[in-house]
């Protein structure tokens, strides 16, 4: 019995720990939409380290347009 609490107890902790390392934060500066107009962030400072937003999140992010054709499929009206 003792032993089952044990391993139990040990998943329940598990699963409540999985969710602590989230802390929100942008792992670089230049990933963060707000710091996108900042000097560290625009070339040619930014293309030394690979930092810029394009090279982080993708230019269709950046530019906000998208290259992938979106399928909109139509339901019949019942």
């Amino acid at each position: 019995m003792v032993g089952m609490l044990r391993i139990i107890g040990t998943a329940l902790l598990g699963l409540a720990l999985t969710g602590c390392g989230y802390d929100g934060h942008f792992r670089y500066p230049c990933q963060d939409p707000a710091n996108w107009e900042s000097a560290e962030c625009k070339p040619p400072l930014c293309t030394v380290s690979g930092a810029c937003p394009e090279d982080l999140v993708g230019e269709d992010v950046v530019n906000g347009t998208t290259t992938e054709e979106t399928i909109v499929e139509e339901l019949p009206n019942e």
